[in-house]
């Protein structure tokens, strides 16, 4: 006979400890105090900020444990180097490493390993050339482990592009919109909603506001 999944009572629920991640300043302002093993869609057009928003994410992460960062669309390239430089990554240390267009299957023998990164950004969807039933796998992995996974996304539109971005989007915890150097928060926040500025200048210039 099979087995069935536990059924948890209302106090069950209640009583149960999860492990938060205690953000403050402007992370919680926007995004509130999410579960270690959150997921998470950062989305928006070319040139608008998101992958500068996904590495400053990723350095404020560094706080919370260590982080991988697999660059399938740039790779190691100047682009790159110059993000890096941009927001500092050189002081996290052993706590951030950067993929080098690491392939699906090697991705998941990484995240298998005993001592894998506790997050785990995705740049871009659309380089994934993974399928459906992939993405579940991997995202299945991340939650039995309790760590987190960023995934980043092209838009068309104001939606990201293609129909497993869009799948993510719906299934995900945090669902990030970028325009104009702003990052717009939706999802299941515990807590936050509050905008977040990427880059100032640029952003004051898109929006036509005065720092």
């Amino acid at each position: 006979m099979r087995k069935l999944n536990r059924a948890y009572s209302v106090s069950n629920v209640l009583s149960k400890k999860f492990n938060t991640l205690e953000f403050s300043g402007e992370m919680e302002a926007s995004l509130g105090k999410p579960d270690k093993a959150f997921s998470a869609i950062i989305w928006g057009g070319t040139t608008n900020g998101k992958t500068e928003f996904a590495i400053k994410f990723a350095r404020y992460l560094t706080n919370f444990g260590k982080v991988a960062y697999n660059s399938l669309e740039q790779g190691v390239s100047a682009t790159m180097q110059k993000a890096l430089e941009r927001n500092h990554m050189e002081s996290c240390g052993n706590s951030f490493m950067l993929l080098d267009r690491e392939p699906f299957e090697d991705l998941l023998i990484r995240m298998n390993k005993p001592k894998s990164p506790d997050f785990l950004f995705v740049d871009s969807v659309q380089y994934t050339r993974i399928t459906k039933a992939q993405y579940y796998q991997l995202k299945e992995l991340m939650l039995k482990k309790g760590k987190g996974i960023i995934w980043i996304s092209q838009a068309k539109g104001k939606l990201p592009k293609g129909a497993l971005a869009d799948d993510i989007m719906f299934d995900v915890d945090l669902k990030l919109w970028v325009e104009g150097f702003k990052m717009f928060p939706d999802g299941r926040l515990n807590g936050g909603g509050e905008p977040f500025v990427i880059w100032a200048k640029r952003a004051a210039k898109f929006w036509n506001e005065i720092v």
